[in-house]
């Protein structure tokens, strides 16, 4: 019998001071058995950094035809494409192919060596690469409850997370702009 998702809620409080964008999110996220917290976290901190009308997450890990996030075109054109880890540089260039834009957020302490192996390859793709620092990311990951409340900021390029359970600060770096 194959294990179900857990479901978790999260009410965000989200100021995004970059694109002057401010939204109260109620999510609810299906985490897959075999993902962790700190990715299911870097899900929703890339939600945080690109939301807007119709942005959704997809079934993610249980459908590799899909990114883990994803803004559809009322004629079922994907307009954005997300994806959360180190993808191989194949599936970034399909997905360059099926979206209008392509954004990449790696979270964990192996993206250094992802990156160095995968710059040359990638970069020849139009796809924004970005680095959330594994630490802060882990911290989060740690946090985690079944039903949480987040005061979300961005400012430059760092994501000021809140919560019941304490405050991090989620720097991230701009590893290729397309």
């Amino acid at each position: 019998m194959a294990l179900k998702p857990t479901i978790f809620k999260f009410r965000i409080a989200l100021t995004d001071m970059n694109r002057d964008y401010y939204d109260s999110l109620n999510l609810t996220i299906a985490q897959h058995p075999s993902e962790n917290n700190q990715r299911m976290m870097a899900r929703i901190l890339a939600f945080c950094l690109n939301a807007q009308e119709s942005l959704q997450f997809t079934k993610g890990l249980s459908t590799i035809e899909e990114p883990d996030i994803w803004l559809k075109s009322l004629d079922d054109q994907i307009q954005l494409w997300i994806d959360v880890g180190e993808p191989d540089p194949e599936r970034i260039k399909k997905s360059s192919r099926l979206a209008k834009q392509v954004k990449v957020y790696s979270f964990n302490t192996k993206s250094n060596v992802w990156w160095s192996q995968n710059q040359g390859k990638i970069g020849q793709y139009k796809a924004d690469v970005v680095r959330f620092d594994a630490e802060a990311v882990e911290q989060l990951g740690d946090m985690v409850e079944r039903s949480m409340e987040l005061s979300v900021m961005v400012t430059g390029t760092s994501l000021f997370v809140d919560a019941a359970q304490g405050s991090v600060e989620v720097v991230w770096e701009e590893l290729q702009s397309a």
